[in-house]
């Protein structure tokens, strides 16, 4: 009987005590002054770290959106303004933290935060990239980003991740390229008599220049001189012989870079082996 009274006691107490937190930050936040608002605003961060608390980050965000105007140009406006930046970058809302921590950057240049705050105002920017699929307006800008970060600190604390980070999004827009080529290949001959497999060797050529080191460019030499096949051997016959002509100078590109044991070798030798035979016929 004894030990549920002292469960219910303790229980009862602990909800007593949030209540009362509870009732001290909503007066600090509507009530108080800037110092208090300040004092608050840095334990609860601080208690945040340390519980991994994302409650206590959103509490502390409410109390760093009102004061930080007003600690701007001050002693304290340097520290306030970045604790409130990596509050939001701790509960993940990385439009705000990239932003914020821009303006910190800005603001305060010569801090001794300002690497670590160019850092993860990228890396913000990186959480913030689609899938390759979709419109990557945000891609470029997280790649400019980590850019800048890895051009001003080339011996940098984060260089690393930075680098890796960058590398990530490179891949995702040109995966995104090659599938725009690719989806030109895939339609082929719908539309126009052959304009589709034109505008693919168009577009892979584009993508084999500009990604030089993409993990890609096999399947881009590939596709390139299969829809120049495809496009000579669907073409009118006095036109088949020049563009067949084509395709084998794609071939011998594909050649000159890759061996028999790449993917797409024994595909490409099939369709070379009927386009001889046909220039033969020719």
């Amino acid at each position: 009987m004894f030990l549920p009274k002292i469960k219910k006691v303790l229980l009862l107490s602990g909800v007593f005590l949030i209540l009362a937190s509870c009732s001290e930050y909503q007066k600090v936040l509507k009530e108080a002054e800037p110092g208090e608002k300040y004092a608050m605003a840095e334990k609860l961060y601080t208690e945040a770290l340390e519980e991994d608390s994302n409650s206590k980050f959103r509490k502390a965000i409410r109390l760093f959106e009102q004061i930080v105007p007003q600690y701007r140009g001050k002693p304290q406006g340097e520290k306030v303004t970045f604790l409130f930046a990596d509050s939001y970058y701790h509960v993940g809302d990385n439009y705000l933290a990239g932003y914020q921590f821009e303006r910190f950057v800005q603001a305060y240049p010569n801090s001794d935060r300002v690497e670590e705050a160019q850092f993860k105002s990228a890396k913000s920017y990186y959480y913030l990239s689609p899938r390759y699929d979709l419109d990557q307006t945000e891609t470029v800008k997280a790649v400019a980003e980590l850019q800048k970060y890895i051009d001003a600190y080339p011996n940098g604390e984060y260089l690393e991740e930075a680098n890796n980070l960058a590398a990530d999004l490179r891949v995702k827009l040109e995966k995104k390229a090659f599938e725009i080529a690719k989806q030109y290949h895939k339609i082929g001959d719908f539309g126009v008599r052959g304009e589709n497999y034109k505008a693919a060797i168009v577009a892979f050529t584009n993508f084999i220049n500009e990604y030089p080191g993409s993990p890609f460019r096999e399947a881009a030499f590939y596709y390139r001189f299969d829809a120049a096949y495809q496009y000579a051997i669907n073409s009118y016959e006095y036109l088949m012989k020049e563009r067949l002509n084509t395709a084998r100078e794609y071939y011998n590109n594909y050649k000159r870079f890759y061996s028999e044991g790449d993917e797409h070798f024994d595909a490409i030798q099939a369709s070379f082996n009927d386009l001889e035979s046909r220039l033969q016929n020719l």
